[in-house]
């Protein structure tokens, strides 16, 4: 079973420095039917404004990921990290029992585009942490790239919930796919240009919920990039 989340359907917000589009109930909207998919609880599309962003503010007992698209997004948080993520680039951010982080626009010309992705760890009250790596994924399209898992294989980051998460960029006409073994689920987000996911069709902005379904086929349109996630 397929379930497709228009793009056009999730929740938007236009504070003027920042357009933000909520696949899941998030601050000001809120849609008791669209509160997340198994583990996964948020997926923000965000555009920032040159030198705008996030003042400093906590999270706690939720695993954050940071998924550039263009630009470049300076990070800074209390346990001392202060880093700059690009595209190609994944953060993992375990908030855990608490932790307050500042994000900005590096640039001053330029927006930032970015998914930033929220995830229900599988234990509370965790040290908080944070990683980030560079996968490249667009210098090897037509790949699934593994970039975050719990058990950190194929040097992906490390994420505190039973969920192994996916980037691609594809090019016209490339296909991947994707065996789910029983009883696992997952959701597919396109972050850029259309796919087709298991014979259906799927633009930027789009996700999909997928149970019950042993493959996923995925096959490129245009040029694309997305995400899959693999959920217990």
């Amino acid at each position: 079973m397929i379930v497709i989340r228009k793009s056009e359907d999730r929740g938007h917000a236009n504070h003027g420095w920042l357009d933000s589009y909520h696949s899941f109930s998030f601050a000001n909207y809120y849609d008791p039917n669209q509160m997340g998919f198994r583990a996964l609880r948020v997926i923000n599309e965000d555009i920032v404004n040159p030198g705008r962003g996030f003042g400093t503010h906590g999270h706690q007992d939720m695993e954050i990921i940071t998924y550039v698209l263009e630009g470049a997004l300076e990070h800074k948080d209390s346990i001392g990290n202060g880093e700059v993520i690009k595209p190609g680039e994944v953060q993992r951010m375990s908030a855990g029992t608490g932790i307050q982080h500042s994000e900005f626009n590096q640039s001053k010309t330029d927006p930032v585009h970015l998914l930033q992705i929220w995830l229900l760890p599988d234990t509370k009250g965790l040290k908080p942490s944070y990683e980030q790596r560079d996968f490249d994924v667009a210098q090897h399209p037509g790949k699934l790239r593994l970039v975050a898992a719990r058990d950190v294989r194929d040097g992906a980051v490390k994420v505190h919930q039973d969920v192994d998460l996916y980037a691609a960029v594809l090019e016209k006409n490339d296909r991947v796919t994707h065996s789910l073994q029983p009883k696992r689920h997952a959701w597919v987000q396109v972050a850029r240009g259309g796919i087709v996911l298991n014979g259906l069709p799927l633009k930027h902005g789009d996700g999909a919920a997928i149970s019950d379904e042993s493959d996923i086929e995925i096959e490129a349109v245009d040029k694309a990039e997305f995400l899959l996630f693999d959920l217990a």
